[in-house]
């Protein structure tokens, strides 16, 4: 088994890094957050340094971070894996990131000796937990068959997009959809309450239909009982629309529902409500729906 390196322990990072942990596998760690560290060591983990400590020790890294500024720092900042990384290893990043930077980073890598595949994920916080996350990811092939036995401890559908960056684009796109799909469930939901009808009742039976969606039925469930912990956090999912929001200007597009989904989004951000989960969107709706003009 290859010596394994994870940095990023945090509700995702956490499980993931168990589960790699459970399989039998050596998994050195880092992470600012001491507790976070001390939790995963607790199950075997071994506690490291800093980046350029995990990577110093280890033939695959994974990176598991909240944004594209984390990631460079991570890899290329001061005790980065780039200062301990051997030639032959390979950087995975598992964060959501901006796919222009990500071939970048490779770029960066490969005239280290070292490969690189970005990894982004869709599931969440449950999909961490239970191992059965999408694992979307840009590289090459052989690197790809290298480490899909490590993907395969944590995800269920693992699919080799294309080059480098193809992993982000693709979770990119993914965020586009959950989004826009969240908007239209807290709509459908906030008009049936609106109009005298049981939301429950109405989600139950649009679940037997075209409408039902995997966001019907989680999300579409929270909104309705008003379990609104993340989950999922608006601030991140906020980061992942902007990423859309400018990369579709870069390729001269126009993505209007995303943009509105992204506003919904900030209206419940301006009230407190940034590490609430995405679901939570429906909070814009109502406010909208309760409001009258005199």
């Amino acid at each position: 088994m290859a010596q394994i390196g994870f940095i990023g322990l945090g509700i995702m990072g956490r499980p993931m890094s168990g589960h790699l942990l459970a399989a039998g596998n050596t998994v050195h760690v880092f992470d600012r957050d001491e507790n976070s560290v001390k939790e995963t060591v607790a199950k075997g983990a071994v506690a490291c340094e800093n980046g350029k400590h995990v990577a110093s020790l280890s033939d695959i890294i994974i990176v598991m971070v909240p944004d594209t500024p984390d990631v460079e720092d991570v890899l290329f900042g001061k005790d980065g894996v780039a200062e301990g990384v051997k030639p032959g290893a390979v950087v995975v990043d598992m964060s959501s990131i901006s796919p222009i930077a990500t071939k970048e980073f490779a770029k960066r890598l490969a005239d280290m000796g070292v490969d690189m595949l970005d990894a982004p994920v869709s599931g969440g916080q449950v999909g961490a937990e239970k191992a059965i996350l999408s694992i979307m990811v840009g590289g090459k092939q052989e690197v790809f068959e290298r480490v899909k036995p490590y993907f395969d401890l944590m995800g269920k559908n693992i699919v080799l997009i294309g080059e480098h960056g193809a992993g982000q684009t693709c979770k990119v796109a993914n965020q586009i959809a959950v989004a826009v799909t969240i908007a239209a469930t807290a709509e459908a939901l906030t008009f049936a309450a609106k109009a005298g009808a049981d939301p429950a009742k109405v989600r139950e039976a649009l679940m037997g239909g075209l409408a039902s969606s995997r966001i019907m039925e989680l999300h579409g469930e929270r909104m309705i009982k008003r379990t609104f912990q993340p989950g999922f956090r608006i601030r991140l999912h906020q980061k992942d629309l902007n990423l859309a929001l400018q990369s579709a200007r870069s390729i001269h597009m126009s993505i209007p529902s995303t943009a509105l989904a992204q506003e919904m989004f900030n209206a419940v951000a301006a009230r407190d409500g940034l590490d609430l989960d995405h679901s939570a969107m429906v909070l814009a709706l109502e406010e909208l729906a309760n409001h009258t003009v005199a």
